[in-house]
């Protein structure tokens, strides 16, 4: 007879016959029920903390989308790498906003409203960005290491240093997002290609002592290339640096200086030669001045004795020998104006001459002597 003890749980159970005894209850039922019970509380218990904890991170999913622009900046959502929304619609203002977390959206912020800077990488010599801070300089070789020193030449074939830092703001976003790889790349090799235009076309004193028009001739250069490349960006005044190579930097200075001094010389001469031509130009004008009026003068003169005459032809037409006569004592009058004595011999008729005779040793005159006034 086997022991019921060696029954296990899933046996059917067998009823004792006739005679014998029935068996006593088995605990393994009861067992199980609690052991199952255990499980599902357990499972139960496992799935709530489960379910909280996936709440819990879409809510972190969904709330790691929201991000913020800044007031000077625009954002653009990429969703699967293409831009969310329509040409209007694609540009995000300052503000908070909300996209799917990667991958599924990206964002990228443009700062359209802030200056951006690039500098030229060509045409200078080889530095370290510790002694660019510090405002020193490596000290310059015996000789251009073109290995490691950049440089450019010039129209006439000379060498030179060039440095262009120049300021941009971004003027199409959408350009700048999606047009190019990296826009800061682009204008850099656009700065490159007009420092080294500009300076081929330059000769070195221009160059040199005309900082002013080789900056506005490479800022022309950079300008044209933006058009015509399509960058989308407006550009900011920049710093143009240009210096003769190191090593014979003490010629080019002594050079300098005499240009200098030719210059000075120059503009004293012409500052000499100007006052010169002013004070002839002004005694020029003096004479001419002098000689139109004097004309002036004459021939208000002759116009007027010719009027006087013309108006005297009528009595020298009725009787000439009484207007000569009036004429020439009119004439000997403003002759002997000052005269003290005064005679006149007129013709006699039948012309034969008069006789006239002066007494030269006359006495004086007496002067006039007042009367005493009576008491």
């Amino acid at each position: 007879m086997s022991d019921p003890r060696d029954q296990l749980p899933g046996d059917p159970v067998h009823n004792p016959g006739p005679g014998q005894l029935a068996a006593a209850p088995e605990p393994a039922v009861t067992v199980e029920d609690a052991g199952s019970q255990a499980l599902a509380d357990a499972l139960r218990s496992s799935f709530f903390f489960v379910k909280a904890i996936m709440v819990v991170l879409v809510v972190i999913f969904i709330g790691s989308g929201v991000f913020s622009v800044p007031p000077q900046e625009k954002a653009i959502i990429l969703r699967f790498g293409k831009p969310v929304g329509t040409t209007d619609e694609q540009l995000l203002g300052p503000g908070l906003h909300w996209a799917f977390p990667k991958p599924i959206d990206e964002v990228v912020k443009i700062p359209i409203g802030q200056i951006q800077t690039v500098t030229s990488t060509v045409g200078w010599y080889a530095t370290t960005p510790e002694a660019e801070l510090a405002g020193t300089e490596p000290p310059a070789g015996p000789s251009l290491n073109p290995a490691v020193d950049g440089y450019t030449l010039t129209a006439d074939g000379n060498i030179i240093h060039v440095r262009v830092t120049l300021g941009y703001r971004i003027k199409d976003p959408l350009a700048y997002a999606f047009d190019f790889l990296s826009l800061s790349n682009a204008v850099q090799n656009v700065l490159n290609n007009a420092l080294l235009y500009v300076s081929a076309r330059t000769t070195v004193d221009s160059a040199l002592l005309n900082n002013a028009g080789i900056k506005e001739k490479i800022l022309a250069r950079v300008t044209e290339q933006i058009a015509a490349l399509r960058l989308g960006i407006t550009l900011e005044p920049g710093e143009v640096k240009v210096i003769p190579p190191r090593y014979v930097k003490p010629a080019f200075d002594e050079v300098l200086a005499a240009g200098v001094n030719y210059n000075t010389v120059v503009n004293k001469a012409q500052g000499e030669a100007g006052a010169v031509l002013s004070k002839a130009r002004g005694e020029a004008n003096a004479l001419l001045n002098t000689g139109q009026s004097d004309r002036t003068r004459l021939l208000q003169t002759v116009a007027a004795e010719a009027k006087s005459f013309t108006n005297q032809l009528p009595e020298y037409q009725k009787n000439p020998e009484l207007f000569r006569q009036r004429i020439l004592t009119e004439t000997w009058q403003k002759i002997l104006v000052a005269a003290k004595d005064k005679f006149f011999l007129p013709e006699r008729a039948d012309g034969t001459p008069r006789e006239l005779r002066l007494l030269l040793n006359r006495e004086p005159a007496k002067e006039k002597t007042e009367s005493p006034a009576k008491p």
